[in-house]
């Protein structure tokens, strides 16, 4: 990002507020403190899929985002939490998702686009399983505020 643009905030601070422990190593090569700051909102969503929170997982969205999981396309923060809940207490109990950054960038001073890949472990499971391995676009907003809010949630298998 050019100077003359603000800051996205401190990404160790965006972390404590939402109550997240950092992973200095989920930064890989992206480690400007704006594409750090970025980073944090795939961060948070891995922390609640760890902790089965639907709560804070759907806190990560603003109150019209959009996330497509397999073939089902949420476009509220309400049909998310729902969904979520859904899940964490059926099918994704015990379950978390493993990912990392392969792409960001700043399409507008308010605006961030990044591609990771990873996918979700079950319970039983310490790596991805290649049937669920993805890649996904995560598409962020920082608002006046300062808050960090993901706009669209994509992901599609690697392998189908």
């Amino acid at each position: 990002m050019p100077s003359n643009q603000s800051s996205w905030g401190d990404a160790s601070a965006h972390l404590a507020d939402a109550g997240v422990a950092e992973d200095t190593s989920y930064y890989r090569g992206f480690t400007s403190p704006d594409e750090k700051a970025a980073l944090t909102v795939a961060m948070r969503i891995q922390a609640a899929w760890a902790a089965n929170d639907p709560d804070a997982f759907a806190s990560v969205f603003a109150d019209n985002g959009s996330l497509l999981m397999q073939d089902n396309q949420l476009t509220s923060r309400e049909q998310i939490r729902s969904y979520m809940r859904e899940g964490f207490e059926g099918p994704y109990r015990g379950a978390r998702v493993k990912g990392w950054p392969v792409f960001l960038t700043f399409l507008k001073d308010d605006v961030a686009m990044v591609v990771t890949e990873g996918g979700i472990m079950f319970a039983d499971e310490s790596e991805i399983a290649p049937e669920r391995f993805i890649r996904a676009t995560w598409v962020i907003r920082r608002e006046p505020s300062g808050q960090l809010r993901l706009l669209s949630h994509q992901s599609s298998p690697v392998k189908g």
